[in-house]
């Protein structure tokens, strides 16, 4: 955190002209919350790194967008663009990640100091909507939002254990072909069935249209994430937003379109992996919970574990052929990449569940239930089944930075070329009333 305010402040330092740094907010802990704009153009580009904690890209991403900027004129002077980068969303939440940030970069080592705050903490999502936003951090960002009036908003997201995907508020033509080429050209698998796009409109392979918010159940709000949210409280200026997500971990196996013989087979195995994964950490939880004491710092990691744990069954059920209603939703066609991404998905609530259960019993200084073992055995297993049975293989911090760098700068042109589109705020289903906000990815 400290070397991303550091390296933003040392640009400014070169390019005085064209670059300023001003604190826009301050986290929950107080920490400053800096945004770095570039250019001094009428039409302006909000770029939100760091919105989840977990994903640290998006920070290392607006830099070097700022140095992109910076060396090429047309992107600033030409389009009369000024480029509004909003360095971490999270500081606080990020900053708890940096156990694992200077490596080693293995899953065990990640999931291990995994942190990402509960549901309600996470700052994009508006529960209340935008006039009860509670979070500093939810705010500086509705602020920042209502005086920019942006006509582009990118959100740099990142996926631990995948590929790589955009969903957009609304359609950019051509941003598939794009993202194809950047992706083909750094060796990052495309995601071609998200499970959180699950019942999404495609717009291109790897692209995906965000359904307008609308009040919801937890399973809809889990599986749809079209909840109030920040990345649409711009849309009556006119602004797309686009949410960039780039994998950590590859799979290829997320953009393999075969059909397998038997998918309900496949969905029935996942759903009930991800059944007893939840039960076995439950009980983990109910041994362990009574030595955990009532500190801040136990709480601050208890709420995603418990709100992780509430959703477990809920999305092994929303998947199981002899759970679910297929004639009140039926699921899309099931290929391998969909199947790929909820085994990936169902395995991915149970490592961070452990993981933060593992964090929580350490930092007691005790384990009467002799818990760390059975954690450690855990973690390891599923963690091998991501790099052994999935083929998960580590991304380079340099091809994840230029691979986002590269979608946002096609979302920047493409979204100059099209006409402001009208408001919906008006229309049927839109509003600012509360809304679920859970979206685990």
């Amino acid at each position: 955190m400290d070397e991303l305010g550091a390296r933003a402040a040392a640009l400014v330092a070169r390019r005085p002209q064209d670059a300023r740094l001003r604190r826009v907010g301050t986290s929950r802990a107080g920490t400053p919350l800096w945004l770095l704009s570039v250019g001094h153009g009428s039409r302006q580009a909000l770029v939100v790194a760091g919105p989840h904690a977990n994903e640290p890209v998006g920070g290392a991403t607006a830099l070097r967008l700022a140095e992109r900027v910076l060396a090429d004129p047309r992107l600033s002077e030409g389009a009369d663009a000024t480029w509004n980068l909003l360095l971490c969303l999270d500081p606080d939440g990020a900053r708890r990640n940096e156990a694992w940030l200077s490596g080693p970069y293995t899953l065990g080592h990640y999931f291990r100091h995994f942190f990402r705050p509960g549901f309600l903490e996470q700052p994009e999502w508006l529960p209340d909507g935008a006039d009860g936003a509670a979070l500093p951090e939810t705010r500086a960002l509705l602020e920042l939002q209502d005086e920019l009036r942006p006509f582009l908003q990118c959100s740099l997201h990142g996926v631990d254990v995948g590929g790589a995907f955009v969903e957009l508020t609304r359609e950019l033509p051509g941003l598939a072909q794009r993202v194809a080429h950047a992706a083909a050209r750094l060796g990052i698998p495309r995601e071609l069935g998200p499970y959180d796009t699950l019942y999404w409109p495609t717009l291109g392979p790897a692209v995906y249209r965000i359904p307008p918010p609308h009040r919801g159940d937890l399973a809809a709000a889990i599986t749809e994430a079209a909840v109030e949210s920040t990345w649409f409280h711009p849309h009556p200026y006119g602004t797309v937003t686009a949410v960039v997500e780039a994998p950590m971990w590859g799979v290829a196996a997320v953009e393999d379109p075969a059909r397998p013989a038997d998918a309900e087979g496949v969905l029935r195995i996942v759903s009930r992996t991800l059944r007893r994964d939840t039960g076995l950490l439950e009980g983990i939880l109910a041994r362990v919970r009574p030595s955990l004491g009532a500190s801040p710092d136990a709480a601050c990691l208890l709420a995603p574990v418990d709100d992780y744990l509430l959703v477990g069954p809920g999305l092994a059920d929303s998947w199981d052929p002899d759970v679910y209603d297929a004639g009140d939703r039926p699921l899309p066609p099931l290929d391998t990449a969909r199947l790929t991404a909820l085994r990936l998905a169902g395995r991915r609530v149970a490592l961070r569940t452990a993981g933060l259960l593992h964090q929580l019993v350490t930092a007691s200084g005790e384990d009467p239930r002799d818990a760390l073992p059975e954690l450690d055995r855990l973690i390891d297993a599923w963690c091998a089944d991501y790099r052994d049975g999935c083929a998960a293989r580590w991304i380079p911090v340099a091809r994840q930075v230029e691979y986002q760098a590269r979608v946002v700068l096609a979302a920047f042109d493409l979204a100059g070329r099209h006409a402001r589109v009208r408001s919906r705020s008006g229309d049927a289903g839109w509003g600012s009333g509360a809304a679920v906000p859970m979206h685990l990815e």
